[in-house]
């Protein structure tokens, strides 16, 4: 993106990411240009005042330490816009996120938006962490020291899905993991990722035919992820996450 203006990624047009998946998505192909952070906020401000509640915001920097190194640093701009939207306190509606910690460490010295560190495999090595040298992978961030540590910056954090309830070697779910509880005792909370409906997405136990792209039982899933105490969850169908925390805690 550090190679064009805006005016000419204005000029893109947002289309489906996986169209074999989901080919209904793609009636909408073309339809919405790309919007800028501040467009967001100011659509969040619009919509929160029209439904007369908040609309919340999970927002992600992206690349940071790269973007950093090339002389455009992202959390300065981004602290920016939450304080002229008003969104740069603790009890704002917002949450901030990064899979490179430091990121996060850079935002609580400049706002107090709640923060969440986002986490990979347990192999995985931050970007952040591989450029300054620190040894450290995700297995070390989940520890019960990992996630102190996590804590004296950020509120939360988003771990993969396999690091809440791993998966054995045919797909399908195994015992839940101490995580949430370790990240509650260090006052965290958890928001892991991504919920998707479809069967190629889904832990086999709840697959539904063969056909990869079908919808399985993706209600039994989140009941599943939902028991371990997690306290939110991404998805890329909030309708049917909407609808399977409803039934979860009816």
């Amino acid at each position: 993106t550090e190679d064009f203006t805006l005016a000419e990624l204005k000029t893109l047009r947002a289309k489906e990411r996986i169209p074999g998946t989901r080919q209904e998505n793609t009636l909408y192909d073309g339809r919405w240009t790309v919007p800028t952070f501040e467009e967001v906020l100011r659509w969040a401000e619009d919509e929160g005042r029209r439904r007369g509640r908040p609309v919340w915001l999970h927002v992600e920097t992206k690349h940071p330490t790269y973007f950093r190194g090339i002389g455009l640093g992202l959390e300065e701009r981004l602290a920016k816009l939450l304080r002229r939207y008003g969104r740069h306190r603790a009890d704002s509606p917002t949450f901030l996120q990064s899979f490179e910690p430091t990121s996060m460490e850079r935002m609580a010295r400049l706002v107090g938006t709640p923060r969440v560190v986002l986490l990979w495999t347990p192999d995985d090595r931050p970007w952040d962490f591989r450029e300054s040298g620190d040894p450290r992978t995700v297995a070390d961030l989940v520890t019960p020291e990992g996630l102190a540590w996590i804590a004296g910056f950020a509120q939360g954090i988003g771990p993969l899905l396999d690091l809440v309830i791993p998966k054995d070697a045919n797909g399908r779910l195994t015992k839940a993991t101490t995580l949430v509880r370790d990240a509650h005792s260090e006052g965290l909370v958890v928001h892991p990722y991504t919920m998707r409906n479809e069967n190629s997405f889904l832990p086999a136990d709840f697959r539904r035919g063969t056909d990869p792209n079908a919808y399985g039982d993706v209600f039994g899933a989140y009941k599943a992820y939902l028991a371990t105490g997690i306290d939110g969850i991404f998805t890329d169908n909030p309708d049917t996450g909407l609808l399977a925390v409803a039934d979860f805690t009816a």
